[in-house]
Parts: C-alpha cells; structure tokens; sequence
C-alpha cells in the first residue's frame, strides 16, 4: 500500500514540477494585473470600501455569472448571513442544509439566530440530495394554511430557508432543490463559494436561488485576499444587500444618517482590485484546473482509487480535485503518508452534526454523508504554473 501512495505522491510532485519541495493543496496564483490594480489603487488614495475596483468587481462577476446584481462583501461567511436574513430568516427559525460542507455555512445560519436542519448528500454530487430532500419534507412537515408558512412539526418551528451547498465546486441538482423548495415555499440561497466558474445545465451555480454566494479566500479559484460576493436577480434585495453591508448609511452629502442597524461588511478596494486582476483570468484559471483533474483522471484509472468526477449536466471548476479510498483506515494512512512526504492532503470536513455546537440540531437520515466522510481526501489543485 505504502508503494502505491509513494507512487501518487512522485505523480503529485511531477504534475506540479515539484521534486522536493512542500506541495499545497491550492495556493494562489498571481500572474496578470494584480500589481499594476493594487498600485493604481494606492495612487488613488480611496483603498477602504469606496473606490471604483469595487464597482468593476461587482460588475464582472455578475456578468460572468448571468447574475443581474453583485454585491462585493468582506468575505463568504458574511455574504451568506446577509443573504439568509434578505432570504427572510428570522430569529428562531430553522434552515435546512446538508452536513457535509464547511462550518462557516452552519455558522452563517446560527449567526441570524436560526437553527440548522441537516439532511443528507446525493454520492454523486457531495451536495445536499433532492431525493431526501423531498423525503424529509413529507416527513416533517407542514403548511401552515393561513400564511403558507412551513411548518415542522416536530419542533413547530417555521423552516424559512434552505441552503444546498456545491461542495468542492460540483454542482449539486440544484434545480431538482429549487422546485421541490418552490413547492412548501422555502426560499433556496445556495451556497456556491466554492464554485465560481462552475455551471449546472448551462446555467451557472448561485443563479438558480434566491440569491447565492461566493468565496474570495486565498485558497478559493479566484481570490481578493479575503472577500465575498452576494448575487441575486431580485433588484430590491441587491440594493439592501448593499445598504446593509455598508452601516445602514443613507446617501448625503456631509450627514451621517444611518436608518437601520447594519453591519460594516463592504469589500475593500484593494481587494477587489486583485479580484478584478483574478477575474480576467478565470477563464484560463478553470481552464487550468479542468486539465489537471483530466490528467489525475488519467493517472487514478486502474489504480482502484476513484477520482470523483464532475456530476451529470455540469462543467465544474474542479476548485478541489477528491479522491476516494476504500475505507476510513486506508484513508487515515493516505493522509499520513502524503502529509509526511511533502505533500499536503485533506480529508473532507467533519459533519456538521457531529460538532459540539450543532450536535442537538434535527437530522435526517445520513448516510450518504457518512459513507462519503471516512473516505473523500482532497489532493493538490492548485492552477498550474508553466
């Protein structure tokens, strides 16, 4: 076995033309304009939340994605708390998601004081599942008739929001999650932080929602540094996803009028102008990493580890490329013997359910989630530099 995992690791370390050095799972990449941005951004003086990268961000995502509106905000984490309360969450509601993703989407739901509900992921996708989805929903719930409001009826609690997350980047059937929401009058926000770049049936992933999110982080496919972005088709919530990630300020030419408690969450310039540099190059970027998951493809063929393949229907950015191992004990040692060599490997996150700060939460039955977390490891994706 170690023989085998010394030979990935020597394929990993060619693939990056990196014989010895320490490979990371997915550095960043700055090969365009990002330094002549940054300098005319400090010439300009305006380096906080007011500048005009900030603006040219909004507009280059929203017209990559299709979105009508973007909203540039501090990072992913923010951007999907905002969103939820747009969505209409409030307080003491609950808001169905998936175990399987990173703590920050679970965060965002406690963060507006509502409680998570974790149903299970489709193999397939590593995204929440349409299938147990609607399974759960006839299970636990009801419509209230007076005011269509979904009800559980374990907890009595409204269900005000569901939030199907494209892990790793792959579309999970989003539309199958969207219409089964539209039928118990759920608003969907998806969580697509790690999917720029990725579409769903032509369409791309965030646009299908209510409103969607992404991630900006240093390790995401594109970066700012630290950022997120909110996009939305709906003009109404564009403008108060704006209005309440700058301070509740009403525009005036020397007042301070502020008409709502709001949060200070706007994108800083210098950072949306590297996002701006990063966005002229996505396309190359995803491009890039399309090629290295074919080439991994490639390798892992008759190996007996399956590398995860983009879902049905979709063109994924491949931000993390997975592999998956027979079980929990041969991914321990995968992930022992890689880090030990240089060679940095994950294994995917630890079900929400099983922290100690959701582990009272409601779940559904897991066991796509289960299967899926003793054996994903997520190998080296960063874009390759020639």
């Amino acid at each position: 076995m170690r023989d085998s995992f010394k030979e990935i690791v020597d394929f990993i370390r060619e693939l990056y033309n990196n014989p010895k050095d320490f490979v990371p799972l997915h550095a960043p990449v700055f090969q365009g304009n990002e330094k002549k941005y940054l300098n005319e951004c400090i010439d300009s003086t305006f380096v906080s939340s007011v500048g005009r990268f900030v603006t040219k961000f909004e507009e280059m995502v929203a017209e990559y994605t299709g979105a009508k509106y973007a909203v540039a905000v501090s990072n992913g984490t923010s951007g999907l708390q905002v969103a939820l309360m747009l969505a209409g969450v409030q307080p003491g509601n609950e808001v169905i998601t998936q175990p399987l993703t990173f703590v920050a989407t679970a965060n965002a739901i406690k963060h507006v004081g509502a409680q998570p509900v974790f149903v299970d992921v489709d193999k397939d996708t590593m995204g929440l599942s349409s299938e147990k989805l609607i399974d759960w929903l006839k299970s636990n719930v009801k419509i209230d008739l007076k005011t269509n409001k979904p009800i559980n009826k374990k907890t009595k609690k409204h269900i005000s929001a569901c939030v199907p997350m494209h892990t790793f980047g792959h579309p999970c059937k989003i539309d199958k999650i969207v219409e089964i929401c539209l039928q118990y009058y759920i608003p969907v926000v998806e969580d697509s932080a790690e999917s720029l770049g990725s579409f769903y049936k032509e369409k791309h992933t965030g646009t299908y929602g209510l409103l969607g999110i992404f991630s900006f982080n240093g390790n995401k496919t594109i970066t700012t540094g630290g950022g997120g972005m909110i996009i939305t088709d709906n003009e109404k919530l564009a403008k108060k996803a704006k209005h309440i990630t700058t301070i509740g300020k009403v525009p005036h030419k020397w007042e301070y009028i502020h008409d709502i408690i709001a949060f200070n969450y706007r994108l800083a310039n210098l950072n949306a102008a590297l996002g701006v540099a990063q966005m002229e190059q996505l396309d190359k970027f995803v491009e890039n990493k399309r090629e290295t998951a074919e080439k991994y493809r490639l390798f892992f063929k008759g190996t007996g580890i399956e590398l995860f393949k983009e879902p049905a229907n979709s063109r994924s950015n491949y931000w993390l490329n997975v592999i998956l191992l027979n079980d929990r004990n041969e991914r321990d040692k995968f992930l022992e013997f890689t880090n030990e060599n240089g060679v940095m490997t994950r294994p995917v996150w630890r079900l929400m359910n099983k922290l100690e700060m959701f582990k009272d939460c409601q779940i559904g039955n897991l066991c796509n989630a289960e299967w899926l977390k003793d054996r994903v490891v997520n190998i080296p994706s960063s874009i390759r530099v020639q």
